[in-house]
């Protein structure tokens, strides 16, 4: 297998004019990965200049941050670039062992920020143990549905097995608490079980169970029950559990068609609390309007579309580890996206997840930018398998 050891320029010149033949990797999800990362970079510099400055007397100081967690993610991404997808498969359970390991760090050694303990500090740079969980479960699921694709299809035991790792990694995260991350794997399993070929009455029961676990945690957690009941009326306590939701539906209300300007948000002003964050989707849609909302949300299905398309294709040359792992991936930047843009415009309740290649977040941003590498190497293999099969034809005539 060809490895990936261009300089990141040359890997960048096939955009400049070669054909979709020649190219060793999809240009596209390329090119869409990094306007979104533009217009990511732009409006954390918007959105967090008032709380920077008075927080740090900086108001650069959240715009260098993110460069930073901007240039670990793409030095990252250059490392996952250069490893083969078989790799990946062969430590999938070394990599489900990270996962558990730093989820139990967490709680013994993490720092505790706003009631939930989910960051681990190293030295200047703090990590969110469950980010890189996400993806290394990701990966086991993938490996596990190649190794047990009959069992899936056939046993219930074999639907059962990855959602019993589910739970216990599930049950390290809402000890944090951060049941955002848990509903994101959970939905995300569940989907990539089903187009795995699991049967339709396991895939229904495995919902309900699953939605009425969520219910549970919700009505038997003061906490969560007071933001399910802030997101269903937030306007019968705007200054209390529905501020940040009326805040946000402030933003979006003010943007209009076209904006009041990049710059211009009033809600930023520390109305809004995490508008570089978790809000920034409130903050675009204020100074860009309907106008912004409308281009990134159509550059964020463009980019899960063709993860889609990458996983299909390498399902189609018979890489099925590939593929999963490209249908995983896909379902996670989707879901993601989702449920982050309805906690912001108040379709759901207020879940603490970044948009994706968008949002301020270290940890966040750098596993995100290691999984767009990882579907481009899945890509690029699927590509040269493509030429060496017809290499291999042209030679056999």
């Amino acid at each position: 297998m060809k490895a990936l050891t261009l300089p990141l320029w040359s890997k960048l010149q096939p955009l400049l004019g070669h054909s979709e033949e020649q190219r060793d990797y999809d240009s596209t999800f390329l090119m869409l990965l990094l306007v979104l990362l533009a217009i990511g970079l732009v409006m954390v510099n918007s959105a967090s200049v008032p709380v920077a400055e008075r927080l740090f007397n900086n108001p650069l100081h959240f715009t260098f941050r993110h460069l930073v967690y901007l240039g670990l993610g793409t030095a990252m991404a250059i490392v996952v670039l250069n490893i083969p997808v078989h790799r990946w498969h062969q430590g999938n359970l070394l990599l489900l062992a990270l996962a558990v390991v730093g989820l139990v760090a967490v709680l013994v050694f993490g720092r505790t920020v706003n009631g939930a303990t989910r960051w681990l500090a190293l030295g200047p740079i703090s990590i969110q143990p469950a980010e890189p969980a996400k993806l290394f479960f990701f990966v086991y699921l993938a490996s596990y549905l190649v190794r047990r694709h009959e069992e899936v299809r056939e046993n219930i035991k074999g639907f059962i097995k990855p959602m019993v790792v589910l739970l216990l990694l599930s049950v390290l995260l809402l000890l944090q608490p951060d049941m955002g991350t848990v509903i994101v794997m959970f939905a995300t399993a569940l989907v990539l079980l089903f187009l795995a070929g699991a049967k339709l009455w396991q895939f229904i029961v495995l919902s309900l169970t699953g939605v009425s676990a969520v219910l549970f945690l919700i009505v038997y957690s003061e906490y969560r029950w007071r933001r399910v009941t802030a997101f269903l009326d937030p306007w019968a306590d705007p200054f209390g559990s529905g501020y940040q939701l009326t805040q946000s539906l402030m933003a979006f209300g003010r943007g209009g068609f076209s904006g009041q300007g990049l710059g211009n948000s009033i809600q930023k002003l520390e109305y809004l609390p995490e508008a570089h964050n978790d809000f920034i989707f409130a903050i675009i849609a204020e100074e860009i309007g309907f106008i912004g909302v409308f281009a990134v949300l159509g550059l964020l299905f463009l980019l899960v579309a063709r993860t889609l398309w990458i996983g299909r294709q390498a399902m189609l040359k018979q890489l099925h580890f590939h593929g999963f792992l490209a249908l995983a991936m896909a379902i996670w930047f989707g879901f993601q996206t989702a449920v982050n843009i309805g906690v912001a415009s108040g379709v759901l309740p207020t879940k603490g997840l970044t948009l994706p290649f968008v949002s301020s977040g270290g940890s966040s941003l750098i596993i995100m930018l290691m999984a767009a590498a990882l579907v481009l190497r899945i890509d690029f293999e699927v590509r040269m398998e493509g030429k060496q099969a017809i290499n291999r034809g042209g030679r056999s005539t």
